[in-house]
């Protein structure tokens, strides 16, 4: 099964497949804009033109696949960790998962799709277990499951966005010395709207806020300043072709109030919680590659600053666009983490 990615910009599909040594390789990656307006705060606007979107992308990644693991953003899942006693049967469980939820969701179950994992024993009792229950309202799940079936999908496996990009990252922070123990990682992932902050230690989420800002912005920028439409200002900002004023009149400027946007969501987390420093910050999504993002980042901050690629360390199959994988590689980080799935449980 692949990944797919479905934001308010675009879509992305990502295949994994694994050598004979248990690595991960790289089969297919896609890509497909969308133009403005067909999905907004992660609901579907236009469905039959998302519809046939998905369909050109996963024609021009070249799979046989057609079993899918999608993403649904964090705003429209309630998740809450409970405390049960081990060894109940999963009947018994099902039965206190759901009497637990009934505390938590302001729904009525019938109106929500439940679901839950058992994380491992409890930190404060060796006889209890730690449980994750996920729930979310049955129409956003449906919009979700009906677009893919619309596409000539199935969908296998609906996952959380923030747990797939926090599954792709886990790869990421276990190269950090001492393979990221007890490190403090502040990932940044700049979408087109909003950009989301969440802090990890030991793949622990410490902290997890959204603020409003994100490409789009600069996106609008080019289009008032040059006389483009949005989208033709879109692919212009990813593929090239602006005048020779863009870095210095927009670009710079952008880059350095992105990075100072970036410099007050962290202090806002020093804040609000006991810690003072990070150990590191990550980029990731369409804008993390902009031209002297990071540096700028390190600078402004203080702490050190990386762009994040979640297929490093991967073989690439020969069905791979080196150039989309070298241009768009850090906004993949969602659909990296839904395809890991095939393997993850």
């Amino acid at each position: 099964m692949f990944g797919l990615d479905i934001s308010s910009s675009s879509v992305k599909l990502v295949e994994l497949g694994q050598n004979s040594a248990g690595q991960y390789v790289l089969e297919r990656l896609a890509y497909q804009p969308l133009e403005k307006g067909w999905i907004t705060d992660g609901q579907i606007e236009r469905f039959d033109e998302v519809v046939e979107a998905v369909r050109r992308l996963v024609a021009r990644s070249g799979t046989n696949t057609r079993r899918a693991v999608m993403g649904m953003p964090q705003a429209a899942v309630i998740t809450k960790k409970i405390i049960l006693p081990a060894g109940l049967r999963e009947d018994e469980m099902e039965v206190q998962v759901e009497a637990e939820a009934n505390q938590y969701i302001p729904f009525s179950l019938d109106e929500v799709s439940l679901d839950f994992c058992i994380l491992g024993p409890s930190p404060a009792s060796m006889d209890d277990v730690e449980v994750l229950i996920a729930a979310s309202r049955k129409d956003r799940v449906q919009d979700r499951q009906s677009l893919a079936e619309a596409a000539g999908l199935e969908p296998v496996v609906l996952d959380i966005e923030s747990h797939a990009s926090r599954l792709a990252i886990s790869r990421w922070t276990a190269c950090l010395p001492r393979q990221g123990k007890d490190a403090l990682v502040a990932l940044f992932e700049i979408g087109a709207e909003n950009t989301g902050l969440k802090v990890l230690c030991n793949d622990e989420l410490l902290y997890d806020r959204d603020q409003a800002f994100g490409g789009s912005q600069l996106t609008l920028l080019i289009s008032r300043n040059f006389g483009l439409t949005f989208d033709e200002a879109e692919r212009k900002k990813i593929e090239g072709g602006l005048p020779q004023e863009y870095m210095a009149d927009l670009l710079e400027p952008f880059v350095d109030s992105l990075a100072q946007e970036i410099g007050r969501a962290l202090q806002y987390f020093f804040t609000s919680t006991p810690h003072h420093k990070v150990d590191c910050v990550l980029l990731a999504g369409g804008s993390a590659t902009l031209p002297g993002l990071s540096a700028r980042v390190t600078e402004l901050t203080g702490f050190e600053s990386m762009v994040v690629n979640p297929f490093d360390l991967m073989q690439t199959g020969s069905a791979v666009s080196s150039s989309t994988l070298e241009r768009l590689a850090p906004s993949f980080l969602i659909a990296c983490g839904l395809a890991m799935r095939r393997f993850v449980q």
